[in-house]
């Protein structure tokens, strides 16, 4: 079903200034350059889902997606498959947690494994990565790749996705204790680096330091959703939640970050433009909050002028935010689907380049409708 909706893209002029909620100090706004009109429709995939969390497509083209309370669906051909394929059997869905990212291992055509990134409760609550085999018809042997990550109802992260490397990043949240995201002896409020098993690389940047849990890669964030690397580049680029107002420290300053080995990113000492020595200051900041809650950088050819563009979905801030980058710096930046479809989690790329979106309406901070919760697609009207 079309969704009867067309958006236009206007290139940001060279006078225009610093979209509403960036500082000027944060972002060096340019023109989106030697940019023509686009023009594309929106196209209902799946509805009446159940906040569908995050996105992966196998390789014959089938779309296989999580929702929080526990289930792995398929769309086959267009068409959402009545039944789940699997349902977590220990999951504890609570507020902003659950069942979360769903991931591919790179040789999946050869093993079939699926990672799956979900929280559940057992003498506190957790975080765990549990990588399954797909058989053409379920998830099966399951193993652990990591465990006991700290979570609580909110922030619990979780991004699970390979890197060009062949390492699997996760993302941690803070799980609401803010002093664990600079704690070296904890998970929380990280970025780890694992082999695809679960082992510790030899080469992480803190292995050989007794005063930190190997598996670190980065440390100080609060609660980082959005994972993806520049295919020109090869830079690693993060979104991640700022606090929220009742934490004293305004609500806002939600971030996009360059995320590097080894780095102190630093949540709680520090959080949007403000600085600290040996801390990182994102590269863009969000204020009001956008509630930043994916990434994905474009490499394909439905629209030329997207290409290594940078993309997430924002539930606050109910749009998807375009950034254009050239190595480390911001050349331009606009909002895409204001208001027309509510909360906007996940941005996922189709294998025919196609751009997808889940909507995160029925989530209890959102206005669903009879239709919600959706996956759509962006397509080119020629």
């Amino acid at each position: 079903m079309k969704i009867v909706l067309a958006l236009l893209l206007i290139a940001v002029a060279c006078a225009s200034p610093a979209p509403t909620g960036v500082p000027d100090a944060a972002v060096t706004v340019e023109p989106l350059a030697n940019e023509s009109q686009s023009r594309f429709l929106i196209e209902t995939v799946a509805k009446g889902l159940e906040v569908p969390w995050g996105i992966a497509f196998l390789p014959n083209g089938d779309l296989m997606f999580t929702e929080r309370p526990g289930r792995v669906r398929i769309v086959k051909n267009d068409k959402l498959q009545s039944e789940a394929v699997f349902r977590v059997p220990d999951v504890e869905p609570s507020s902003e947690s659950g069942l979360m990212d769903i991931s591919l291992h790179p040789d999946f055509e050869s093993n079939n494994f699926v990672y799956l990134a979900y929280a559940y409760s057992k003498d506190g609550k957790f975080v765990k990565v549990v990588r399954y085999k797909y058989d053409g018809t379920t998830l099966i042997e399951d193993k652990v790749i990591i465990d006991q990550i700290p979570a609580a109802p909110n922030h619990a992260g979780t991004r699970a996705r390979f890197g060009p490397d062949g390492m699997l990043y996760v993302t941690t949240g803070d799980a609401t204790d803010w002093e664990l995201a600079q704690r070296t002896d904890s998970l929380a409020g990280k970025t780890l680096r694992l082999e695809p098993d679960g082992a510790v690389p030899s080469d992480n940047p803190f292995v050989k330091n007794g005063a930190y849990r190997a598996e670190i890669y980065s440390l100080g964030h609060r609660n980082a959703q959005g994972l993806a690397w520049h295919p020109t580049s090869g830079l690693m680029f993060q979104t991640e939640h700022g606090p929220s107002g009742f934490e004293g420290r305004g609500g806002g300053a939600d971030e996009l970050n360059i995320v590097e080995a080894g780095k102190n990113y630093g949540w709680p000492e520090i959080w949007g433009q403000t600085k600290k020595a040996g801390m990182e200051a994102p590269l863009l900041e969000y204020t009001p909050a956008c509630a930043p809650a994916s990434l994905m950088i474009y490499r394909g050819d439905k629209f030329p002028s997207f290409k290594g563009d940078l993309f997430f979905g924002c539930l606050r801030g109910t749009r998807m935010m375009r950034v254009k980058v050239d190595g480390r710096r911001v050349v331009g930046q606009q909002p895409l689907l204001n208001n027309n479809l509510g909360r906007i989690r996940e941005v996922a790329e189709g294998p025919n380049g196609e751009i997808y979106v889940s909507t995160s309406n029925r989530d209890g901070r959102g206005s669903p409708d009879d239709t919600d919760d959706r996956i759509l697609r962006i397509v080119p009207i020629e």
